[in-house]
């Protein structure tokens, strides 16, 4: 059904194109996310005050609600109130059998009123949609607004266009989910994929097996030393979840839910030991990554997921049903004699292929209730079943065979579409992975891989975006992730592609992240935000006593404006044109402004005094030539407040002040951060840099210079101080210390290196400061 609507879709853009090659110009672009198909401008405009009516067909329920949700939008996003009725009114919702699928709609905008026209009732609330942002075009709140007469004629190009929440890692409330339901409706998002079970939690009701919640939906946060925290978690009741079912659906969005099966099942395991493999009894896991507990694949297990299936379908009643089915180590079956004679008495040849044979199990029971089963990329491994789909997650590989193997792919690839990602490498950045998925890197993407062949395009279903929560705490944290973001990938799904400018959508993404902070929401300003880099090297600044500082922006927009007084910059400070050449001393405050003179982001600063230019916080430290898997922590695993965050090398917790001007400093002073070591690393356990502590929980070595592994040619560092880290079951999780410099040369390296024992939690630096020689 999906790839019809695609293709009815892709049918009428090419009628709606040609009608609108000859058409006249219209003044700018409007300022609409995603941009539609076509656009063609009238003459004359309509206005829009307090109190204009919006008219439906008595009975039709869709355009009913479609209307509730544009006064909603409009009031929140205008501060106009419109009305709704059932007789004549300016606005209308009006159904039209000639408008070609269930998402298309043809909107039109004359002297006397504005028109929406759909076929489907997600063409009706797509239009209104599209109204809801002409009508709040900028940031005149409470104004009436003139609407310029035009025809907008529009259907998207994938029917699949997703966001991704992960409620297990970090339990996320229904009101929370809600709002992202609410946002992802106004920029034409349809699918919202609920990650609901794995080895961390357990939040589906299953009534048969009520200690999946009772047990399951619990677990006791990672230590960092001392006392363990008290339990975090929480579940979702199937009356809830039917409530927000419908919540969905009528904007126009359904949910997919995944239960994780058969690996990343420990909360599972915990709740039913007698569903594992090796009967014995884990916690849920405090830890982030891979974990070995599996689903037992023998009767039992089948019989439970099938049982688990019957009480999933009865609450969502969408085509998919997503199992997982990813990063499944199999070391558990591999060391089960049930389970080695389970594959021998199969006729298979391997545990993919027992992992194959489970997934048809379960796609074949899906089947068999009119359901599709869709599941992680390595459902490929041991033989896709025939009634699968498949969202490809790494990289683009598994969609391209699955493809062009006949079946129904979702292009979802890491890193590209991980909003957990960050966002830029700014310190003010919240946790995340340190691998920068900036908005422009969404935007770019194009969710029709080149290796699919033409015949097989169809199969393509569309992208979603991933906001895994290991990292993401709270719902601003995941709003954060998710915003604005999604309206990059918006435009990637529903925009022809011919469409598509990124230059264009940053004019058009002002204005819906405007809507979007009216809406309570947050929104991340990175792409917008000034950043400010010392020319040269800060030891050059230091001893010339002169810094020479670029501003830039992720984004290429708006103009950067500054100022050097201590006030804050406005759309009439001074524009930023080069470099600027500064004593030290002086602190630079920035944003950039739109045309309007709006700003784009949050005014940020930087200090050029010399105490500060020796100084480096977590986000400039840089990591160790060693192996990294680089991530942005919190002080905490569960930590509720927007504290200071640590980049850290999980493989080896080892990072560096990159060249550090020694020659001008006589000692240092560096901030040190306990964090859990909470991380399953499965078969990359060995990784894991191992460093010989010479006292009970190691030491931090401080030296000039950075050791090279392997290589012996390398210059042997320079040793600068060892500091013997403290017991973690008494010792506070920040502390500092201090040490001298000898008389040293120019600029160097400065290595930290924690070897501590990885029974130990792990250490950062928060803080490297070098201490002036006295002048």
């Amino acid at each position: 059904m999906a790839a019809c609507i695609a293709r009815d879709g892709r049918r009428v853009l090419t009628a709606l194109l040609l009608l609108g090659a000859a058409a006249p110009a219209l003044a700018g672009p409007l300022p609409l996310v995603p941009a539609p198909a076509s656009v063609v401008a009238g003459s004359a405009s309509f206005t829009v005050r307090d109190g204009t009516a919006i008219a439906t067909a008595h009975g039709d329920a869709a355009a009913e609600a479609a209307a509730r949700i544009l006064i909603t939008h409009v009031r929140t996003e205008r501060g106009l109130a419109l009305s709704q009725t059932s007789g004549a009114a300016p606005i209308t919702l009006v159904r039209d059998a000639a408008i070609a699928g269930d998402e298309a709609y043809r909107l039109t905008v004359t002297a006397t009123g504005i028109r929406i026209a759909a076929s489907g009732d997600r063409g009706l609330l797509y239009g209104a949609m599209t109204l809801a942002q002409l009508l709040s075009p900028d940031r005149a709140f409470g104004k009436p607004v003139k609407v310029d007469a035009v025809t907008i004629e529009d259907a998207p190009r994938f029917a699949w266009r997703g966001l991704m929440i992960d409620t297990t890692r970090h339990f996320i409330t229904l009101e929370a989910i809600r709002t992202i339901v609410d946002q992802m409706a106004s920029v034409k998002l349809n699918t919202l994929h609920l990650h609901l079970t794995d080895d961390q939690g357990w939040r589906f009701e299953v009534k048969r097996y009520p200690k999946l919640t009772d047990v399951g939906a619990w677990r006791t946060p990672p230590s960092s030393g001392g006392t363990p925290g008290a339990r975090v978690g929480g579940f979702y009741t199937q009356d809830e979840l039917k409530q927000l079912v419908a919540y969905a659906a009528e904007r126009g969005i359904t949910i997919v839910p995944e239960v994780d099966l058969p690996g990343h099942a420990q909360a599972l395991v915990a709740a039913y030991p007698e569903l594992g493999v090796l009967g014995d009894r884990p916690e849920v896991s405090p830890d982030w990554g891979i974990n070995p507990y599996l689903l037992n694949p023998g009767p039992k297990g089948v019989e439970f997921v099938k049982n688990v299936l019957d009480e999933l379908t009865a609450v969502f009643p969408g085509t998919y049903i997503h199992l997982g089915g990813d990063e499944a180590v199999k070391d558990q079956w591999e060391r089960s004699p049930e389970v080695q004679a389970q594959i021998k008495a199969l006729g298979l040849k391997n545990e993919n292929q027992l992992q194959s044979w489970l997934i048809e199990q379960f796609g074949n029971y899906l089947a068999s209730k009119g359901r599709r089963l869709i599941g992680w990329d390595e459902i490929l491994e041991g033989g896709v079943p025939a009634s699968a789909s498949v969202m490809s997650w790494r990289g683009e590989k598994g969609a391209i065979e699955a493809a062009n193997l006949g079946h129904d792919v979702v292009l979802s690839p890491a890193p590209t579409l991980y909003l957990d990602s960050l966002q830029s490498d700014r310190g003010d950045e919240p946790p995340g992975r340190i691998i920068i998925q900036s908005l422009e890197s969404v935007y770019r993407y194009d969710p029709m891989p080149a290796g699919i062949a033409g015949d097989k395009a169809k199969h393509v279903l569309g992208a979603q975006a991933n906001a895994w929560s290991e990292y993401l705490v709270t719902p601003y944290q995941v709003q954060h992730a998710m915003f604005p973001r999604a309206a990059a990938l918006a435009e990637i799904n529903w925009s022809p592609k011919d469409k598509r400018d990124f230059g264009g959508f940053l004019e058009r993404v002002g204005p819906q992240i405007e809507r979007w902070k009216r809406s309570g929401l947050e929104v991340a300003d990175s792409a917008f935000a000034v950043d400010f880099k010392v020319q040269g090297s800060r030891g050059d600044a230091l001893r010339a006593n002169k810094a020479l500082i670029a501003l830039s922006t992720q984004a290429p927009h708006g103009t950067i404006r500054y100022t050097l007084d201590g006030k804050e910059p406005t759309a009439r400070s001074k524009a930023y044109k080069g470099p600027l050449s500064l004593v030290p001393g002086v602190t630079v405050r920035a944003a950039a402004f739109d045309r309007a003179g709006n700003a784009l982001a949050a005014v940020r600063s930087f200090d050029t005094g010399r105490a500060a230019l020796l100084t480096r916080t977590a986000s400039e430290l840089t990591g160790c030539p060693s192996g990294a898997l680089w991530l942005r922590l919190p002080l905490t695993a569960d930590a509720t407040a927007n504290g200071p965050a640590y980049n850290v090398n999980v493989f080896d917790t080892c990072s560096v002040y990159p060249a550090a001007p020694v020659d001008v400093a006589s000692g240092f002073t560096i901030e040190v951060a306990r964090l859990p070591r909470n991380f399953g690393l499965a078969h990359d356990t060995g990784k894991v840099r191992r460093h010989y502590n010479v006292t009970p929980h190691g030491e931090l070595i401080v030296t000039a210079g950075c050791p090279v592994s392997g290589d012996d040619k390398a210059a042997k560092p320079t040793p600068l101080g060892t500091f013997p880290l403290p017991d973690p079951a008494t010792a506070p999780a920040r502390f500092r210390v201090t040490g001298t410099l000898p008389k040293l040369e120019g600029d160097r390296d400065l290595c930290f290196q924690f070897t501590s024992p990885i029974s130990d939690p792990l250490y950062a630096v928060e803080r490297a400061t070098l201490t002036e020689t006295a002048r």
